[in-house]
């Protein structure tokens, strides 16, 4: 597995794995109406773009393949963390996780997903609170985790 930084052409490629992990690894943990309000398969990737090019974005590729994403804000908000399903529990999202959280000093505050909040928890996030979020129109909890160094 190689770590790289993020580059424009990605973008499309993040887009559908984002949409296939949500659709696949969080279905345990969130409703088809849930899901779909999550990631409905129209990302804005002129926005994306944008955003990963103000962020620190790292990709993770095997083989010539993108198996995961993460970025992080520079005050230390990690964003989105995002590995393929088939990608699972082999280290991808840790990797990513270790690099991006080296960029930032300080605390670092995520907002993890049921099915995440387990990952954060090993790396010594905790709990802020739980909250409801609204994606288009549709209630889904997270959970406000952050880490103090």
């Amino acid at each position: 597995m190689q770590i790289r930084p993020y580059r424009p052409s990605d973008c499309g490629a993040m887009a559908e794995l984002f949409y296939d992990t949500v659709h696949s690894v969080n279905a345990a943990d969130y409703s088809p109406q849930q899901l779909d309000a999550w990631a409905s398969g129209q990302v804005d990737l002129e926005a994306w773009d944008h955003s990963f090019r103000e962020h620190c974005t790292l990709v993770a590729e095997k083989d010539g393949e993108l198996i995961g994403f993460g970025d992080i804000t520079p005050e230390g908000y990690l964003d989105r963390l995002y590995v393929h399903r088939l990608h699972q529990r082999q280290g991808v999202a840790a990797a990513l996780c270790e690099r991006l959280e080296q960029t930032v000093e300080g605390a670092i505050v995520t907002h993890a997903s049921i099915t995440a909040r387990p990952f954060f928890e090993k790396r010594g996030y905790k709990v802020v609170r739980e909250q409801q979020v609204e994606r288009r129109g549709v209630l889904l909890t997270n959970f406000v985790m952050e880490k103090q160094r």
